[in-house]
């Protein structure tokens, strides 16, 4: 599907509760694009990530994705900071990016796997790249995906090289127990500590996307200073509130995942485990994904985009965000990360 066709109720849900509320500039901070035939299918190079999202969609040209943005945002201006999906063949798709960020004038991330070296991110960033996004895909093959670690995918090496540069790592953590796991919290506060010239953003706060998935993270690590969250593909508002309260509004920063927010659903969470409702055979055959349920009733269901700036919108509502702290999550904050202008 190239760009994105709003159905009434889209277009009723964005003007009577979303669009007097976000502000007229926005900044999206996660972003995918591919072209067509470029994922990779072998198994072994999708370890540990959810299927889901291939049902939704497989590729995003930087076309697709700015017709998408005109429809879904109208009345707004729309710029993403762009890279690559982990789950496509990097050597082409990493270029591609690139180039449609000079092209747009937009900042764009290096997807890297654990084999890349100093020399290569240096170079990168020499062409061009602000940043590295590592993904858990892309660690040693012979660890078993619930047991990768940040440090297997996110070396040493890669933070010493953009701790040299001063550059941006959005990090997408491992690990069943998510945000809470003990050895995620302890290697991002090593990551705080021994790096302070990176850039660290928490994509999706940290995965938690059901409320058990927070634990007491927070608590954990309340006294950083540098790291930041973005709540991509998230529509959990108890885990924005979270950081909103202990970190406050500058650092949050919203995401989106596209092409992935393009969805058509809803979240719930059971027991822990968050699961997205969907128009029933929208989207194929979903019976073999744990986090997929369909539902005959669609009449009142939008689209993940919505949702999650829906979700966003409840916690600044309870924390009491003003509109300059508003402004401050969905543009401010990543322009100054990515060195982009706004206008006020």
């Amino acid at each position: 599907m190239f760009g994105f066709q709003m159905t009434d109720y889209d277009k009723k849900v964005f003007a009577e509760q979303l669009a007097d509320f976000l502000p007229d500039q926005i900044i999206d901070c996660h972003v995918h694009i591919d072209r067509p035939g470029s994922d990779c299918e072998d198994a072994a190079q999708r370890k540990g990530c959810v299927s889901w999202p291939g049902k939704v969609a497989k590729d995003c040209t930087i076309e697709d994705l700015m017709a998408s943005y005109e429809a879904m945002f109208p009345g707004k201006t729309v710029r993403p900071v762009l890279m690559t999906s982990p789950t496509h063949r990097l050597e082409t798709e990493n270029p591609y990016a690139l180039a449609c960020g000079k092209k747009y004038g937009l900042p764009v991330m290096y997807c890297v796997t654990y084999k890349t070296t100093k020399e290569e991110i240096r170079q990168a960033f020499a062409d061009g790249f602000c940043g590295i996004k590592p993904y858990q895909n892309h660690s040693a093959p012979y660890i078993p995906a619930n047991e990768v670690r940040i440090f297997d995918f996110l070396t040493p090496e890669h933070l010493e090289a953009v701790n040299e540069l001063g550059g941006v790592v959005m990090l997408h953590i491992s690990r069943p127990k998510r945000l809470r796991d003990e050895v995620n919290l302890a290697q991002m506060l090593e990551i705080e500590e021994k790096y302070p010239r990176v850039k660290l953003i928490i994509a999706h706060i940290g995965r938690a996307y059901s409320p058990e998935d927070i634990g007491d993270a927070f608590e954990v690590l309340r006294d950083t200073k540098n790291m930041v969250f973005d709540f991509t593909a998230n529509t959990l508002d108890l885990a924005m509130e979270k950081v909103l309260t202990y970190f406050g509004s500058k650092r949050l920063l919203f995401g989106s995942d596209m092409p992935i927010t393009k969805m058509r659903m809803y979240r719930v969470s059971e027991n822990g485990v968050y699961y997205n409702v969907v128009p029933r055979g929208l989207y194929g055959d979903v019976s073999d994904d744990v986090h997929m349920r369909e539902t005959d009733d669609a009449s009142h269901i939008t689209t993940f985009m919505n949702e999650e700036l829906l979700a966003f919108k409840r916690a600044a509502l309870r924390v009491g965000l003003s509109r300059e702290e508003v402004f401050d999550v969905m543009c401010g904050n990543a322009a100054r990360i990515f060195n982009m202008e706004v206008k006020k």
